[in-house]
């Protein structure tokens, strides 16, 4: 049995039926159950129902997160190494048919890198490329991570999906994290958007968790990209996703993203909006289904929205970010993937954190923990 197999047993249309059904009725009684709750259950609190039980949700979600993760908030940055890419993508920046200057940053060049984000205090880095097999490959990438860690405590990738050998490989050298979005896991959509290279292959993709699984990644995440169906439909099949692979992989930590698309240049504008209120409502559920699961929240989001997030449910955040290669040091003009919401800079999102009574983590919690 795979998630595929699971996967295709529902339909798009009868799953987003559902959730459209869903009462006021069934959000009670996701939000007072005692024992875990079901994937109905989330149906019920992501459905438009539960809009109007958010204040109670963000309550609970509040002491769920206190409980299981105390008053700390993970910091990561992105450290882009290429904008190459093989794929056509009608919503990225880095889409293949997308005529701009192409950039692989060389060895000299990402040490750079390192140094400008070290002075910033971080020691949790996530390596990211674009998917181009022949430039940033396996060999490509093992090269950059042997360079790089030294330097930091944790190290995360999102990058092409790989063979579970090459992944193997690659935690070998020091990778503790491996990020890889489905974006929409509405299969006539994917198609739409996804016209050209490996990327088009729907099921090599949502097969990629599970090769990560038996490849013994210490940490996996799961997102959907924000904009390009609907939200609460995606939302459901991630954490279907995240469910299945917590039964079969229950060793493994997972993280859920939330990445909203944000313009940029030459490519159109996401077709499916999502409100910051229902963006919020969206956290709170994930929390309140899975009190284990780790939240992140990118630069993204507009600053007054990851101040107000904070305290509902997320645990790591993004400060300071850079979406082009060479950002921090080496090319700071080069073209972004996407257009950054929140500039503040890292000490300013420490100091942000701090006002609300948090303590801003640069290091991993896990690789702390060892080290007492």
């Amino acid at each position: 049995m795979t998630f595929e197999s699971e996967f295709d047993k529902l339909t798009w249309s009868e799953v987003k039926d559902s959730i459209y059904s869903k009462t006021s009725l069934d959000v009670v009684s996701a939000l007072h159950k005692k024992e875990k709750r079901s994937l109905e259950d989330f149906k019920a609190l992501i459905s438009p129902a539960a809009s109007e039980y958010l204040e109670e949700m963000a309550q609970l979600s509040h002491r769920i997160t206190q409980k299981r993760f105390g008053k700390t908030l993970q910091m990561y940055i992105p450290l882009y190494l290429s904008n190459e890419c093989q794929n056509i993508c009608t919503y990225c920046g880095f889409s293949f048919d997308n005529k701009i200057p192409r950039r692989t940053l060389n060895d000299s060049e990402i040490l750079k890198e390192v140094e400008v984000i070290k002075s910033l205090g971080y020691d949790h880095v996530l390596l990211v490329t674009g998917e181009a097999n022949k430039t940033v490959g396996v060999s490509y990438l093992a090269n950059a991570i042997k360079l790089i860690r030294p330097h930091f405590a944790n190290i995360s990738i999102e990058v092409q999906p790989l063979e579970e050998d090459e992944y193997k490989t690659l935690i070998s050298l020091g990778v503790h994290s491996v990020l890889v979005y489905q974006e929409t896991y509405n299969r006539d959509s994917y198609a739409a958007y996804h016209t050209k290279g490996k990327k088009s292959n729907f099921s090599y993709r949502i097969d990629t968790p599970e090769r990560l699984g038996r490849a013994g990644a210490h940490k996996i995440g799961l997102g959907a990209l924000i904009g390009l169906d609907d939200w609460r439909t995606d939302s459901f099949f991630t954490a279907m996703h995240l469910d299945y692979l917590e039964k079969y992989f229950w060793q493994t930590k997972y993280s859920v993203s939330f990445p909203r698309l944000r313009p940029a240049e030459g490519v159109e504008q996401p077709q499916k909006f999502m409100t910051d209120k229902e963006l919020t409502q969206l956290i709170c559920a994930y929390r309140i289904f899975d009190e284990e699961v780790e939240l992140s929240i990118s630069t993204r989001e507009s600053p007054a929205f990851r101040d107000n997030i904070i305290k509902l449910g997320i645990t790591s955040v993004s400060a300071g970010s850079k979406t082009n290669p060479g950002g921090y040091a080496s090319a700071p003009e080069s073209l972004e993937q996407f257009e950054i919401h929140d500039e503040r800079s890292p000490k300013e999102i420490a100091s942000m954190i701090q006002s609300k009574g948090y303590e801003a983590v640069w290091k991993d919690w896990d690789r702390s923990y060892l080290a007492v």
